[in-house]
């Protein structure tokens, strides 16, 4: 990953990128069990989507300070742009949007 994001000329997005990554990757293990499926997309903007093979969407909850999770969506709400889910014929795909470097999606 880290080298695409090189080839690309946005690693100055790696840190984000491989955090969020390994957010939503680890969430689909997690969660959905396999198999995972991760594409980057160098478009306009950074997109990043994590397929996998659940059809319960993601929730977006605010963690107290004694809870030992769900803090992993709010991370990837407040690092990236945008950011969302769809259903698949195999599952869903959650996807992010990254701005990158000229400002423009």
């Amino acid at each position: 990953m880290t080298s695409s994001l090189e080839t690309w000329g946005l690693q100055d997005l790696a840190f984000v990128t491989e955090l969020v990554t390994s957010e939503l990757v680890a969430n689909a293990i997690r969660y959905a069990g396999g198999p995972v499926g991760l594409r980057l997309i160098n478009d306009s903007a950074l997109i990043c989507e994590v397929s996998n093979p659940s059809q319960t969407q993601p929730r977006l909850k605010h963690a107290r300070l004694t809870d030992e999770g769900g803090r992993g969506l709010y991370l990837v709400h407040q690092l990236t742009e945008q950011w969302g889910s769809r259903y698949t014929a195999s599952g869903k795909t959650i996807w992010t949007v990254q701005v990158t470097g000229d400002g423009t999606e």
